[in-house]
């Protein structure tokens, strides 16, 4: 039931070569040499970065900008497109954001914007240095968590690949991807404390034919999430944990939400997480599509929800709980599926009852339970669709009236 999703166009190929190609050709923008600034770790890096990014922009030939290996702070840089040519990002060293989250008034540290044939890579670390900031992340402290920064994010960016770069302790989201299209990130490494609060991974929406290959993600929330208006995507070779897994949603807390379809997620290992692949919608609220999301490939260790589908996603208690979601779900698929799960209820389908799960489909699937317990799967307003070898036996429990809450 699941079709080949063919994520990566030919197009995008090409422009990778010829991005490749170009290197040998490059202007060079190093922002050390040509503009001035230290590795000290006390020189602000903004204005020699914002400077060497204007002239490699307005650069009618390829061109690359280089931050030297060393420690730089940083206190915001906004990169803006269009550029004349393709452009190009060498982090080598360890660029440092303010401790103190009072340094920022929005949530920006890096931003790219509106470029197009971009790349980055060089193996260099985006420190957000936010240990101070997650001591005060709550949930009750909206106000002070609306103006913490996002380390790395890239807005109505296409033709992209983003390679070989770490991203560390985020005061906020680690990556934001939003509204872009072709864009590829691999080899990423992102390292947050698992008691970091509301620190995903990497967060995206509105967007098309993105890749997330082969990165390391450690972190305090979803490693990786994905919202609304998302469509034709892979994600593959992921290592997940600490963090919530990997997600699809949360959605239909806000109106006018867009469809998210054509995903597949594959051959990757999620270890000590909270919940493992995922899909969440809230109660009540408003309505959406999400469609053909496959799971395959995929192991998992000691995850106390390895397989989910909650549409009374209700973190906090904070939500309608008494009203169904109207999100509709269909053509949902989780194959070849193994390892343990923390908690007896390996499997979870709660799905509205307004608006039953669609073409839900279980395949090969061996989760057992750590405990003495054997596994179970649980069901609720859905009739998977099964076949292979099926551990736990699909909808072998019931649902409990007042399900628990989903962090």
């Amino acid at each position: 039931m699941a079709p080949h999703l063919n994520i990566v166009p030919s197009m995008f190929v090409l422009l990778l070569l010829f991005i490749s190609a170009s290197k040998v050709q490059s202007d060079a923008f190093d922002v050390v040499a040509k503009f001035g600034t230290k590795a000290d770790g006390k020189m602000d890096l903004s204005k020699p970065f914002l400077d060497a990014w204007k002239e490699a922009c307005a650069s009618v030939t390829p061109s690359t900008v280089v931050i030297p290996k060393g420690t730089y702070l940083l206190s915001k840089v906004n990169l803006e497109g269009p550029c004349k040519a393709p452009i190009e990002i060498n982090v080598q060293g360890t660029i440092q954001a303010p401790a103190d989250p009072s340094a920022f008034k929005d949530p920006n540290w890096v931003r790219f914007y509106s470029v197009e044939n971009f790349k980055m890579f060089g193996g260099g670390i985006f420190d957000g240095q936010g240990s101070i900031a997650y001591e005060k992340n709550t949930c009750e402290n909206r106000e002070f968590r609306s103006k913490l920064p996002v380390n790395i994010r890239f807005d109505f960016v296409t033709n992209a690949l983003i390679q070989d770069i770490t991203s560390k302790d985020s005061k906020l989201f680690h990556i934001n991807v939003f509204a872009c299209k072709n864009i590829t990130l691999e080899r990423l490494k992102i390292e947050a404390p698992d008691e970091s609060p509301n620190i995903d991974g990497i967060h995206m929406g509105k967007l098309e034919g993105v890749n997330i290959i082969a990165s390391d993600i450690k972190t305090g929330d979803d490693c990786i999430s994905i919202g609304d208006g998302t469509k034709n995507m892979v994600i593959k070779e992921i290592t997940c944990g600490p963090g919530h897994g990997i997600s699809i949603g949360s959605l239909g807390k806000f109106q006018n939400e867009e469809p998210v379809e054509e995903i597949k997620i594959s051959n990757c290992t999620i270890t000590n997480t909270s919940n493992g692949a995922r899909i969440k919608t809230w109660p009540g609220e408003h309505g959406g599509a999400v469609s053909e999301i496959h799971f395959e490939d995929i192991t998992m260790n000691n995850v106390p929800s390895p397989i989910l589908i909650d549409q009374q996603y209700c973190p906090w208690n904070k939500c309608k709980k008494q009203e169904e979601s109207k999100v509709k779900l269909s053509n949902i698929s989780f194959k070849n599926i193994r390892g343990t799960s923390a908690l007896p209820e390996a499997i979870k389908f709660i799905c509205s009852g307004s608006s039953p799960c669609q073409n839900v489909e279980l395949a090969d699937i061996d989760i057992k339970h750590n405990g003495a317990e054997p596994a179970t799967s649980q069901c609720l307003n859905v009739k998977p669709i099964t076949s292979g070898k099926l551990n736990p036996i699909p909808c072998s429990g019931p649902v409990p009236k007042t399900p628990s809450a989903s962090a």
